[in-house]
């Protein structure tokens, strides 16, 4: 090697050792320092809700696909099931056939009033025959046993025509609740045929569809996923170790993996208080204060929630700390290690209210 290339060499050398000499250096500075809690999740639709019937059948008409916008008390879904059929038609019959049966002109009625006028005519007869013996009987024209069976027979014609009406009014009414029970099971029967048309609960979109025209549907089974198309809120799960720093209101800072060079703010509007056992973590939600323009919804998010935040205060980088409390400071060319105390701090800075100034030169 010549000399050029020597000289070329140290003077590389030379400025790679005062680079890195640089590096690690640096003067104690006031600065905005902001303390946070890393949160990860999701964004979700509101007044999400999963679509279900309240009936068994299969789907024979699918009248709405992904992404479409649907309104309230839209049809999305018209089932079919044959043994409904069957009951509704039977319900029917049986209210038809009740309804005739409680009218004045029904068969079972007017042989009942038949057997009224019956016994009110024997009663007529009966009671003229018993007045006539009366009669005779004050004049001691006739026998007293005589009297005392045409006393007997006015007697049972009364009792007998007296119960022909309790019969008639017994049986109306045995009709007539037979009607109204017919008419409950028929209404039962029309109302549940109404839960095979299932409809949109509100304005919105519809996310996703889980069957398909002709598919056997349960009772209670997902057929469709639906929300707001839009408003969002963002569902996050924070650190056990974080959620008692987490309150109603603290400003949230997301990215979203989909977005690039783009930061939303939102803010925290619920905590809730059961913990995940699975991975630790609370759930937090949020909204945004600021219109989301996507229609995309389950897009993976990074949030920093921000707990405080000090427009000025004196800070180290956070890689300057030695231990907890500890960093070295430069003083007359050497290194010695000074105990601090920390106020906030992030992942990058540290705040510090005792054991260094402005200026104070701490090294790595």
């Amino acid at each position: 090697m010549n000399n050029k290339q020597l000289i070329l060499a140290f003077i590389c050398i030379f400025f790679a050792f005062s680079c890195q000499k640089k590096a690690e250096t640096i003067k104690v500075s006031y600065r905005e320092l902001t303390e946070a809690v890393y949160a990860s999740g999701n964004i979700l639709p509101q007044n999400e809700y999963k679509l279900f019937p309240m009936v068994e059948g299969y789907v024979i008409q699918k009248l709405v696909q992904d992404g479409e916008i649907v309104k309230a008390g839209q049809a999305l879904f018209i089932l079919d099931n044959d043994q409904q059929k069957v009951r509704e038609q039977t319900a029917g019959s049986i209210f038809s056939i009740a309804s005739k049966n409680v009218s004045e002109n029904s068969p079972a009625l007017q042989e009942l009033k038949a057997s009224i006028e019956s016994a009110r005519n024997k009663l007529n007869n009966d009671s003229l025959n018993f007045v006539r013996y009366q009669n005779l009987l004050s004049n001691n024209a006739v026998a007293q046993i005589d009297y005392d069976k045409a006393a007997l027979a006015f007697k049972n014609a009364k009792n007998d025509y007296l119960a022909q009406i309790r019969r008639y009014e017994r049986t109306k009414n045995d009709l007539q609740i037979s009607l109204e029970n017919a008419k409950s099971q028929y209404e039962v029967n029309a109302k549940e045929n109404s839960n095979f048309i299932l409809k949109s609960k509100i304005d919105g979109i519809v996310y996703e569809t889980y069957k398909e025209q002709g598919e056997s549907v349960k009772r209670g089974e997902t057929v469709a996923l639906l929300g707001s198309d839009k408003n969002m809120y963002l569902k996050l799960s924070v650190d056990e170790l974080d959620i008692n720093k987490i309150s109603i209101g603290q400003e949230v800072f997301v990215s979203i993996d989909l977005i690039k060079d783009k930061v939303f703010k939102a803010k925290i509007n619920k905590i809730y208080p059961l913990l995940n056992k699975s991975d630790q973590s609370f759930r937090v939600d949020a909204i945004f204060e600021e219109a989301y323009p996507y229609k995309f919804v389950g897009l993976t998010v990074e949030a920093n929630i921000i707990i405080y935040k000090k427009n000025k205060a004196l800070v180290i980088p956070h890689s300057f700390l030695i231990g907890k409390d500890s960093v070295l400071v430069m003083q007359n060319s050497e290194k010695n290690k000074v105990k601090i105390k920390k106020g906030i701090e992030n992942y990058d800075w540290v705040e510090v209210l005792e054991g260094l100034k402005e200026n104070d030169e701490i090294s790595k």
